[in-house]
């Protein structure tokens, strides 16, 4: 069940291309780069920075999102340190997986 304290904030900001710092209700921050993640369908448009940097965020649903309809499960986001090694490893698989 998502929690009320892992939403987003107002807060992220662009540190490097492709990644942001993001703050969460509870006080939680935490720096995401995005660029192995963006692999697949949804998320390999955001390679183009272009594309990467309209991110925004979802008032209604609390987490980031971008103009194709990626976005991330924000307590993805709230926990990132566990779930980095995770996230990258199911992004490569999605690289190798045929086109359909």
């Amino acid at each position: 069940m998502f929690l009320l304290s892992r939403a987003l904030w107002y807060d992220y900001f662009f540190q490097l291309p492709y990644t942001l710092r993001v703050g969460f209700a509870d006080g939680t921050k935490q720096t995401i780069h995005f660029l192995p993640m963006l692999a697949g369908g949804i998320y390999r448009p955001l390679r183009d920075l272009n594309l990467f940097n309209q991110v925004s965020i979802d008032t209604e649903v609390h987490t980031l999102v971008w103009p194709n309809g990626a976005d991330f499960d924000p307590a993805t986001l709230h926990d990132w340190p566990d779930c980095a090694a995770d996230l990258i490893a199911r992004a490569r698989q999605w690289e190798l997986a045929p086109s359909s």
